[in-house]
């Protein structure tokens, strides 16, 4: 493949990547995401997905080539989305052994009336060599950072192992919990800009959200109205910088103007997370917060316990668009999907529900 690198202007400035938290993880990357990401012009190693710097990914698949030289092996990794290399030393341990398959003699007998050392050091040795040495067919699992190396995208292993997964749990869970990872990490684009002066400008719309989240979690608070967190954010009116206008007669907003738009803001914007709802929309602006509401968390709690019960979800469960259109039924028809999928997170936490599959719950 021929590497594609960034257009330089697009590429976020070096000095900012480690103000991503995805820098400096194991991207669980698809395969063909690895393939396709461009390269760093900065920094030769660096690559970017949706603007998101990249230089270590996690990767599971199944083995589909193997290549064994004296030093390492190169395996071919079909996750099924794509095959890459991945390039993985031998330690010390795998270039005596060789062959992991083959005798190495029987215990001496003294080790067959009793434990020997010996013999017990012998089976983790041979434990550790049938993790590393892996055959076509078989799942691994590799982390590393990416390369280039004659124009292949490939993966050099820092750490890699057989999974062992008979009944394709390890594998399911892994495809439930990737897509997740992209919509909720990946797939947003890493937007952090420099200032005038090179430092990063926060915007003070998500100074506001914070605001109002530490407000709620140290208070306790299971419901506010909005004047109660309004003067919270009057220092971020204060400390904006006030821009000249060229014709004086036009007066912009009012603090109080600014202020105001800037609180309506936030609470929207907690209201798209799911973080607080109104369960009614009336001229006194009630604001529930989702995981200290006790009400609401019974309600959905009894709606699954109910439901399960009938013989169409006894099997699977209950989907989330139907606890959804039920607790809009019975409970309020304010709340969003956001909020419901915080609601179903701390009910699984507390071992009030579980999770059957993707998006179905049921009781104990």
């Amino acid at each position: 493949m021929q590497a594609a690198t960034m257009d330089p202007a697009e590429e976020p400035p070096s000095m900012l990547w480690g103000l991503d938290p995805i820098f400096c993880a194991f991207a669980k990357l698809y395969v063909r995401d690895i393939l396709q990401m461009t390269e760093s012009t900065q920094v030769p190693g660096i690559y970017f997905y949706n603007s998101h710097p990249i230089y270590k990914v996690d990767v599971l698949g199944t083995v589909v080539c193997k290549r064994e030289r004296e030093d390492f092996f190169c395996y071919g990794v079909d996750d099924g989305t794509g095959v890459i290399n991945c390039l993985c030393w031998k330690n010390d341990l795998l270039k005596e052994a060789g062959d992991p398959t083959r005798s190495r003699g029987k215990p001496s007998d003294g080790a067959l009336g009793g434990l020997s050392p010996v013999a017990e050091l012998e089976k983790l040795r041979q434990a550790q060599l049938s993790r590393c040495h892996l055959e076509i067919g078989e799942l691994l699992r590799v982390r590393g950072p990416v390369k280039t190396s004659r124009q292949q995208r490939e993966i050099t292993a820092s750490v890699y192992y057989k999974v062992n997964d008979p009944v394709m749990a390890v594998q399911i869970a892994w495809m439930m919990e990737v897509p997740q990872l992209y919509r909720q990490c990946y797939d947003k684009p890493f937007k952090l800009q420099p200032n005038a002066t090179g430092s990063v400008a926060i915007n003070p719309l998500s100074k506001a959200t914070n605001i109002i989240k530490d407000f709620v979690k140290q208070k306790s608070v299971s419901r506010f109205r909005p004047y109660d967190v309004q003067d919270l954010l009057q220092p971020l009116i204060s400390s904006q910088p006030q821009t000249a206008s060229a014709d004086q007669s036009v007066a912009g907003p009012s603090s109080c103007q600014q202020l105001r738009h800037l609180l309506k803001e936030a609470l929207q914007l907690l209201q798209d997370e799911g973080i607080v709802y109104r369960r009614v929309k009336s001229q006194d602006e009630v604001y529930h917060v989702t995981a200290e509401d006790k009400d609401l968390l019974m309600a959905v709690k009894d709606i699954i316990r109910e439901d399960s019960r009938r013989e169409k979800y006894s099997e699977k469960g209950c989907h989330i668009l139907h606890i959804l259109s039920a607790v809009r039924q019975h409970h309020s028809l304010n709340v969003s999907k956001a909020a419901l999928e915080l609601v179903l997170k701390s009910l699984e936490c507390n071992s009030d529900i579980v999770s059957t599959s993707d998006n179905h719950y049921t009781v104990f």
